[in-house]
């Protein structure tokens, strides 16, 4: 009986080894397809973080990988437009500031506009229409890239306070998160579908 005993936890232990070593394989291709994505864009630690997930799901498809980014920069995005308008209502922001904060809920309302569009183009690719589509993608994502970065103008020389410290970080953020989009759109537009 101890035998027995002894021969079923070394075969737990073997099963047991044998799954951490498939989970621990499978989690370097997850992050494989993640990393080879990402090495087209110009701020590769960040589209490694924010992409993480996708990797099992878009693997080396460079369409899933562009939906991808432009679907994680709408959240982004949205969740700076949340920020600003709860700036608009808070009574720290005064002046020139005020009117800057309102520039950029519009800027960022345009942005997410584009990135809506740009992110239906992508559910819908055909191999018919590629080129016009891939066009229009490079052009709304240019364009919110720009808005997004518009932002900031306004504020320029006004950073001591706390609040528009934290605005200029969620912005940039955003700015990189789209610049990465747009890099993973144009890999889809070199590689094609």
């Amino acid at each position: 009986m101890g035998a027995m005993k002894l021969n079923g936890i070394v075969t737990f232990s073997i099963a047991l080894l044998l799954m951490v070593s498939l989970e621990g394989s499978a989690s370097g291709n997850s992050n494989s397809y993640v990393r080879d994505a990402c090495s087209v864009t110009q701020y590769q630690a960040l589209c490694i973080k924010s992409l993480a997930s996708f990797s099992r799901v878009a693997k080396n498809s460079p369409s899933k990988w562009a939906r991808a980014g432009v679907s994680v920069t709408i959240t982004e995005s949205k969740s700076v437009a949340r920020y600003l308008y709860r700036l608009s209502k808070s009574k720290h922001i005064r002046g020139r500031n005020r009117v800057a904060v309102f520039d950029c809920i519009e800027c960022f309302g345009d942005a997410i506009d584009l990135l809506h569009r740009s992110l239906g183009i992508l559910r819908k690719l055909s191999a018919r229409n590629f080129d016009a589509q891939m066009s229009d993608l490079t052009t709304w994502l240019s364009a919110a890239l720009t808005d997004t970065d518009t932002c900031l103008d306004g504020f320029e020389g006004q950073t001591k306070s706390r609040y528009l410290k934290l605005l200029r970080i969620k912005t940039l953020n955003a700015t990189y998160i789209t610049s990465n989009a747009l890099a993973l759109v144009n890999k889809l537009a070199t590689t094609g579908l």
